[in-house]
């Protein structure tokens, strides 16, 4: 892998950057506001976010979160082709994990971020 290989996340309100990569968005759902063309997107990978029953149960409960992870890792055992395709992007070069939600730490993408690390 090169330099700039691996995983990173972003909002998708920050502007693309030269050392983005591969760009993908990581919601179900298209974010407000944003054109499809200024999104600069390589790729929409809804099939691993979070499921909409998932996400609305959640809420961004923070007393949610440790059975909200455990769910969502469920999901994604479920999803194995589409996480074994976004480490395969990694393996050529950085990847960019977008998504809109408001405090992303808090969100589904650093539990998506532990699974295609191997942490999780």
């Amino acid at each position: 892998m090169g330099e700039n290989a691996g995983f990173r996340m972003r909002r998708i309100y920050a502007a693309p950057e030269p050392d983005d990569g591969f760009r993908v968005l990581v919601d179900r759902l298209w974010p407000r506001g944003i054109a499809k063309e200024k999104a600069a997107l390589d790729e929409w990978a809804k099939d691993v976010a979070p499921s909409t029953e998932l996400r609305r149960w959640y809420g961004h409960d923070p007393a949610k979160h440790a059975e909200f992870r455990a769910r969502y890792l469920a999901e994604l055992d479920d999803d194995g082709p589409a996480v074994e395709r976004l480490r395969a992007e990694a393996a050529a070069g950085r990847v960019t994990l977008l998504t809109s939600v408001k405090d992303p730490a808090a969100g589904h993408v650093p539990i998506l971020l532990e699974r295609l690390e191997g942490r999780a």
